[in-house]
């Protein structure tokens, strides 16, 4: 529809069919080459869009466990194929298809993102393979490890009061969404480059949704399209994140009050891999821009699911306002959070994992087959697209006992089996960030439970993935402080 406002109609028709043309041949060639092995079943769905724009279309009305629940179903519970974006794909479910893609990286499958993901996050670690990859992710792991994030506790806790005393406090209303995001961008902001102040509002944190909106889809990069927004706000960003480098540079040969473990960019400056070889100015460039997606997009996706739950469940809010109120009993007046603190809240983030299973931020992730390997008895061929999915294993009431109810004490004792919970991925390309998420949620339940109590103004406002999961509606609750 965006192409069609700004092309005339023979002008987009020919484009479109020279499209279908070149990518019908492609196509052809792919199922010709596969159609006497012994291949997954499934349907390949429409010629070259395959069933990209039905899994699209699912997932931004809410429905995307009963569309992979549905195909599981028919075709076969263990593994099926598709199409995705021009390309054949194999979908693993369950546990055992996550075991075997989290633990034959770099065997038989690496990572694979689709085009639009490659093209905007460029050189960063979600485009590396092998020992780059491994040699990149010891380097960011060396700041984002529980040693180095224990001490930037009380900086999230000060983060944490400021947000909510500025945003929050004397609101009878607040749209929960796009006020969280506030939070976690200004986080971000702080650990990964010392940003503080509204800098990240006014030059970075605007360009983001445009930056989001275009990471799933065909990159088509013609005006008006959701991917040529995409690359037009990348670009901005990484422009604000070199201008941030150059003025760091300059501080630390001059030794200006910067210390090279302040924060992930002045890390990323002086830290060289094992190799010895320093990332280079785009490198870091395209870390950070990862980094800063990341780090504050699936967290606000995750406590605006938080503070649905919690809304829907007083006897839930009640145990976690209870763990809090607990904690801050034992501390002093104005006393800051310290790492102590936030590993006693074990029901709080038993209730936070809950939440990520019933609604995990994104839908899975992507590997791509290195060789022709048989799985379930079937053949993947070499080259095929490979997609593990969340909800396969989130919603097996095989695994999870009445999996669509709300149950925090899943998580007691030793948990969910093992590879049946991921909202975190696993294996080597387990996220990053983990341990940052759950200081990040658990510091601010802490603070919002201790002041408000909350309702839902519309309790059956549905969410959807476009493509991180959000509330229709941006999800307003009426607040109740607490006297």
């Amino acid at each position: 529809m965006e192409l069609a406002k700004l092309l005339p109609m023979p002008e987009l028709l020919a484009l479109l069919l020279l499209l279908l043309l070149s990518l019908h041949f492609i196509t052809r060639k792919i199922r010709n080459r596969n159609q006497n092995q012994n291949l997954p079943p499934g349907s390949y769905g429409w010629p070259i869009v395959g069933e990209t724009f039905k899994f699209i279309s699912a997932a931004r009305e809410g429905s995307v466990v009963r569309f992979i629940q549905e195909r599981m179903e028919r075709y076969d519970s263990r593994v099926y194929k598709t199409s995705f974006l021009g390309d054949p794909m194999a979908v693993f479910c369950g546990p055992a298809g996550n075991k075997f893609l989290f633990s034959n990286e770099n065997k038989n499958v690496q990572v694979w993102w689709p085009s639009s993901i490659k093209k905007l996050l460029r050189s960063s670690l979600v485009n590396k393979v092998g020992d780059e990859a491994k040699m990149t992710r010891r380097l960011l792991l060396a700041f984002l490890n529980h040693e180095m994030l224990r001490n930037f506790v009380p900086k999230m806790d000060s983060i944490a009061q400021i947000h909510i005393n500025t945003h929050w406090q004397g609101k009878e209303e607040v749209v929960v969404h796009s006020t969280v995001q506030k939070y976690t961008f200004a986080l971000a902001c702080s650990l990964f480059l010392s940003i503080e102040g509204p800098l990240h509002d006014s030059k970075i944190s605007s360009r983001f949704h445009q930056f989001l909106k275009g990471l799933v889809g065909f990159p088509i990069n013609l005006p008006g399209t959701r991917f040529h927004q995409a690359m037009k706000a990348a670009n901005e960003i990484r422009q604000e994140i070199r201008n941030i480098i150059k003025q760091r540079k300059l501080d630390l040969e001059q030794k200006r009050l910067v210390s090279p473990s302040q924060d992930i960019l002045s890390h990323l400056l002086v830290t060289p891999d094992s190799n010895g070889r320093f990332l280079t100015e785009i490198e870091i460039m395209d870390n950070i821009l990862l980094l800063l997606f990341a780090g504050h997009d699936t967290s606000r996706s995750t406590l605006s699911s938080l503070m649905r739950y919690l809304a829907q469940f007083p006897h839930v809010y009640d145990k976690v306002l209870a763990e809090q109120v607990e904690i801050s009993r034992a501390k002093g007046e104005g006393e800051s959070l310290q790492w102590e603190d936030v590993q006693k809240m074990k029901y709080s983030w038993n209730v936070a994992s809950e939440v990520l299973r019933l609604s995990p931020p994104v839908t899975g992730a992507y590997r791509e087959a290195l060789k022709d390997f048989t799985y379930a008895d079937y053949t993947i061929p070499k080259g095929w697209k490979l997609h593990w999915t969340i909800c396969s294993s989130h919603m097996d009431e095989k695994i999870f006992a009445n999996p669509e109810a709300f149950d925090a004490w899943r998580f007691e004792g030793t948990g969910p089996t093992a590879y049946s919970y991921v909202p975190f991925g696993g294996g080597p390309r387990m996220c990053l960030g983990q341990e940052f998420a759950r200081l990040e949620i658990l510091v601010f339940m802490h603070h919002i439970v201790k002041r408000f109590k909350w309702d839902l103004v519309d309790p059956n406002e549905k969410f959807k993935y476009d493509p991180m999961l959000e509330p229709v509606n941006g999800l307003p609750i009426l607040l109740h402080p607490h006297h």
